[in-house]
């Protein structure tokens, strides 16, 4: 695999430097006036978090050592488009330091409760907490506290995998003496420590995959969002992401929410999983505790159909279908 030469390295390091600090600026220049809290401070070359006080260690839950014992709950979560009621009075609380699943068909909701707990959409009626934290009045202090992978590309091509996670260690604003460690410890972490140096267009859709997670958790979130993560990945790379999903989760008690189609995944991670089907949490319980509801030999494709209406619903459409083979080519 081409790596970047030492001569080049450096060159890229300071043209890299640069861009962020436009970037930062030019963001902090139109930042919304209606923020009390920015999550950025006004020097770009300084950025510190309130909240990134210490550095994480292993079996710890959140940023601040006092995680709440539920790190998201939705009290009658609902968004409307329109006639079109896409989350229907949502119900589902997800304990700290679990691995939590939301299963259904597309355009059953999964991803626009994804939009709401990341603050990116405001909900229609009902509320939710995520970190202990009000989705609505506190979406500032939820943002810091959370790291979120989607289906869309979030890692650029042109730059080295130790690049893109500088970029992101500013934009979270991870204070200049960790942010060297912090990177390097994160790639090699998700085992990409010695790809640095290589170009992300180079990667394999596996190799993708686990910098954007490393991205995510650079700020050591309390609570990780996660839209189908394995999406068209091989047999190999999906495995490799379960293994480094379940020790995100041993070593540094983060809570993981993700959305799936692949019942051998929720499976193989989920302590709890909730089947949605338009837009309502139809069933939520253990895969094994589902498994029994069903039937004695039943395994997670038979408590899907089961729940989900009894056939595959074949809805999202055109936009979920493009969007699903985009992820698919990008990864491949």
């Amino acid at each position: 695999m081409a790596r970047v030469s030492p001569s080049e390295w450096t060159s890229r390091s300071n043209a890299t430097q640069s861009f962020i600090d436009y970037v930062l600026k030019k963001a902090i220049n139109n930042y919304p006036a209606r923020l009390a809290t920015p999550v950025m401070t006004a020097d770009p070359s300084d950025l510190t978090r309130p909240t990134d006080t210490s550095e994480r260690v292993p079996g710890e839950s959140s940023l601040e050592n006092q995680a709440p014992a539920i790190a998201v709950e939705t009290l009658g979560l609902t968004r409307c488009f329109g006639p079109l009621t896409a989350v229907d009075t949502l119900n589902i609380a997800v304990t700290t330091g679990s691995i939590f699943g939301l299963l259904g068909p597309n355009g059953a909701g999964k991803t626009t409760t994804i939009k709401m707990l990341t603050t990116m959409l405001a909900p229609t009626a009902g509320s939710a907490k995520v970190a202990g934290l009000d989705i609505v009045r506190q979406a500032v202090e939820v943002r810091r506290r959370i790291g979120y992978v989607s289906q869309m590309l979030s890692a650029d091509g042109g730059l080295t995998g130790y690049e893109n996670l500088l970029l992101f260690a500013r934009l979270y604003g991870i204070a200049r003496a960790k942010r060297r460690d912090r990177i390097i410890n994160a790639l090699q972490f998700m085992g990409l420590g010695e790809a640095e140096r290589t170009l992300v267009r180079n990667y394999s859709g596996g190799m993708i995959r686990r910098l954007e997670i490393a991205q995510s958790m650079l700020h050591r979130p309390s609570v990780l969002f996660l839209d189908e993560p394995t999406v068209g990945l091989d047999p190999v790379a999906r495995h490799a992401v379960w293994q480094h999903l379940h020790e995100l989760r041993t070593q540094f008690g983060t809570t993981i929410l993700m959305t799936t189609h692949d019942m051998e995944e929720a499976d193989e991670l989920c302590e709890v999983i909730a089947i949605m089907h338009r837009g309502r949490a139809v069933a939520v319980g253990s895969p094994s505790s589902l498994k029994m509801q069903v039937g004695a030999d039943a395994d997670l494709d038979d408590v899907f159909i089961h729940y989900a209406g009894g056939a595959v619903d074949e809805g999202g459409g055109y936009v979920d279908s493009a969007r699903i083979r985009r992820t698919i080519k990008r990864l491949r």
